[in-house]
């Protein structure tokens, strides 16, 4: 949602406005009275987006509105972010007072290439007021209402450990069912396992039931081996079939790398076992797809089983199901009993008391959904009035219908109370495909990279997406979570509801593309402006190097996250990637498995300083690389720098001293690396570094 944006444009045009006033050597002279103008336009539209943002379901023409409002949003998060780093490079390499510019400046301004360019970042801003002025005139047409309330401070994080994922109200009849299917033997004429699916709509529990036949302590005695495998959209078979192996016997499937060696290899761990396999999220209609697993799992002991969770019934056919199950909406007394424990439960009894028919009432218009009854619950854990209560109850989003089963509405309902930032971070977690596992640490590390966190004091960026992460699992927006050994919360996952709900706030700006062997990246696929892209490159796929710079909709991404197994970087792609993509703040070209990789990037371009917003970098696993571009220091916003698993690596560039805004060094791995450069030690931001190397040889003489 566009307040989101909006609200951390206006902290920070605020923030710049005081910094530039400080300085002996402005920026740009005049543009101060622009700022105001922008400034003021802003709260403006502020004022009435709480009312915009409220149509624009029923309103097409307030959705435009809204969307052009979004796209100048971003537009001047580029501005502001190139007025900074022209200010940072000032500080930097220094500038002689003389050469100050004018915001309309003379022609002798031309002379000097810095100059121009802080001419160009003024009339960027004019350009952008001129924008924002037809926005806000065309507001009126609307007759919005303005929103006279402020948004309420950010409250202290509700704990989630006694949220218990686990737990399952009603549903004893298919618990059982399921159990007893599970334990049956079948005919002794059956051969292969069993498949039992549970078909349902999303939202409706069939994870859930899953897990907890999973873990039943009958069932698990029962099955000699049992693996369980996020299957979810696309059916990527090398994916499954090494999480299976995986599961059956650790580390004995990275050496495996055709088809039909990981097939011999689970026939082989399956061989004379009676085994349980779980295939969750199952969306995959083409049954020559699965055959091949299902002719390898025959080699199994009698009575083995897989169990499928699916939205579709006719998945669950083509697959060969022995037994359907199908997973209905919750009672409203079931219903009832997800909602009380997570909202009323903790309350005294007076509370209760008041509280528990408007909690009745809200229960039926969540329609048996647990997902809804469990969201909104969670909204309820921190409201004690009853006028609370009453308001979410009579609420006009629950007449809303944008999303399967109407779970819009629950949905909105709680994101609307979230705080500003926190809606973003959340919105940016619509970038991975669904069922994906997020690793919180990583999450935090790409929402710091994007700006979305400001240190407050003391406290550092990654203690505040610690809490924004919080609040959004005390909000129900994440689930299946994960714990370490120091008892907190390592990964999670996003409901396919939820993942549907981010992707429609964020207009469908995030995107996720998988590419496999044999396949080209159609560039009609992109479709509209996109901000945050992962790009899946499997063995043998080809990105077209004109991808880059045809397709308008890439030219604004923020994010580039490319995963690659074997994917031949040609010296052409990365020049033309530098080029046009330069509102990139993340670019991870990572490998995800380099002892299967046999092609790497060999060089990194010089052109990369075109990057200058880009703050994270990330090259793990890139083997060839042997140096890294004097060029990179010129990218001023630079936080981390990842060159972990680059073994080749001997040297990093003489003037990372430049890099004042560098904060983490991962350089685990660079067993080549000779010597850290001595322009390390003005590095004042600098938290971490994997490995110091010091002196000029190859031992590496500590460990951070």
């Amino acid at each position: 949602m566009v307040d989101a944006i909006l609200s951390p444009i206006l902290e920070q045009l605020t923030s710049m406005a005081v910094e530039e006033a400080k300085e002996q050597v402005r920026l740009v002279t005049g543009v101060g009275k622009e700022v105001k103008k922008l400034t003021s336009s802003l709260r403006v539209i502020e004022a009435v987006l709480h009312d915009a943002e409220k149509r624009q379901v029923k309103e097409e023409t307030v959705r435009l509105w809204l969307d052009q409002l979004r796209c100048t949003c971003y537009d001047m998060e580029d501005v502001l972010g190139e007025w900074n780093t022209a200010r940072l490079k000032l500080q930097i390499d220094g500038v002689p007072k003389k050469k100050v510019c004018s915001f309309f400046p003379t022609a002798s301004c031309f002379a000097c290439k810095p100059l121009v360019l802080r001419r160009d970042i003024a009339l960027k801003i004019k350009e952008i007021n001129e924008t924002l002025d037809d926005i806000a005139k065309q507001k009126d047409m609307f007759g919005f209402v303005v929103n006279v309330t402020n948004e309420r401070a950010d409250q202290r994080v509700p704990s989630i450990s006694s949220i218990d994922e686990s737990e399952i109200f009603g549903r004893e009849k298919e618990k059982n069912e399921l159990v007893d299917r599970l334990l049956c033997e079948g005919s002794k004429e059956q051969k292969g396992p069993s498949i039992i699916s549970l078909v349902g709509m999303g939202g409706i529990g069939k994870t859930t039931l899953a897990q907890f036949a999973y873990n039943n302590g009958d069932v698990e005695r029962n099955f000699e081996k049992r693996t369980w495998v996020c299957v979810s959209e696309p059916f990527d078979e090398f994916r499954i079939a090494r999480a299976i192996i995986e599961s059956l016997k650790p580390g004995s499937a990275k050496d495996l790398v055709e088809f039909q060696s990981l097939m011999q290899h689970i026939q082989e761990c399956v061989a004379g076992k009676k085994f349980l396999l779980v295939l969750d999220d199952v969306w995959n209609e083409d049954y020559y797809k699965w055959e091949p697993f299902y002719k390898c799992l025959k080699n199994s002991l009698h009575g083995s089983k897989i169990l499928i969770t699916t939205r579709k019934e006719t998945v669950a056919r083509i697959m060969g199901s022995t037994h359907v199950i199908s997973v209905n909406v919750l009672s409203e007394m079931e219903c009832w009993s997800v909602f009380q424990s997570l909202a009323i439960s903790g309350k005294t009894i007076g509370k209760r008391e008041n509280l528990e028919k408007i909690g009745r009432e809200i229960v039926k218009k969540c329609k048996g959904l647990p997902l809804a009854a469990k969201t909104i619950a969670s909204l309820l854990r921190s409201k004690n009035t009853e006028k609370e209560w009453q308001n979410i109850l009579e609420s006009e989003i629950w007449e809303l219908e944008a999303i399967e089963k109407g779970l819009l509405a629950p949905l909105l309902l709680s994101y609307k109370e979230l705080p500003s930032k926190v809606k973003r971070c959340f919105s940016y977690c619509a970038v991975f495909p669904k069922d994906y596992e997020i690793q919180k640490h990583k999450l935090i590390e790409l929402w710091m990279a994007q700006g979305y966190l400001s240190e407050k004091g003391a406290k550092e960026m990654e203690d505040i997406g610690e809490e924004y992460f919080n609040i959004l699992a005390s909000h129900s927006f994440f689930q299946d979570f994960d714990k370490g050994d120091d008892g907190e919360i390592s990964n999670c996952k996003m409901h396919d509801i939820v993942h549907d709900f981010a992707q429609y706030l964020c207009s469908n700006e995030c995107l996720t593309v998988e590419i496999h062997s044999g396949e080209e990246l159609a560039i009609s696929s992109f479709g509209e402006k996109k901000i945050h892209l992962l790009l899946t490159l499997r063995r043998g796929a080809s990105v077209p190097i004109s991808i880059w710079g045809n397709v308008t909709g890439l030219r604004g991404l923020r994010s580039l996250l490319v995963k690659s197994d074997e994917y031949s970087w040609s010296s052409e792609v990365l020049p033309q990637l530098f080029d046009k993509l330069t509102c990139l703040r993340t670019l991870k070209l990572k490998v995800c498995e380099p002892w299967l990789c046999k092609n790497f990037i060999k060089e990194i371009p010089t052109n990369i300083e075109k990057l200058l917003h880009l703050k994270y970098l990330n090259l793990k696993g890139q083997k060839k690389i042997e140096k890294l571009p004097e060029t990179l220091c010129e990218l001023y916003n630079l936080e981390r720098l990842n060159v972990d698993d680059c073994e080749n690596l001997r040297e990093l560039p003489r003037g990372i001293g430049k890099l004042r805004k560098l904060m983490y060094l991962h350089n685990e791995g660079t067993d080549s690396l000779r010597y850290l450069p001595a322009g390390i030690g003005e590095l004042i931001r600098l938290r971490r570094v994997r490995e110091f190397v010091v002196g000029g040889g190859y031992d590496r003489a500590c460990n951070t």
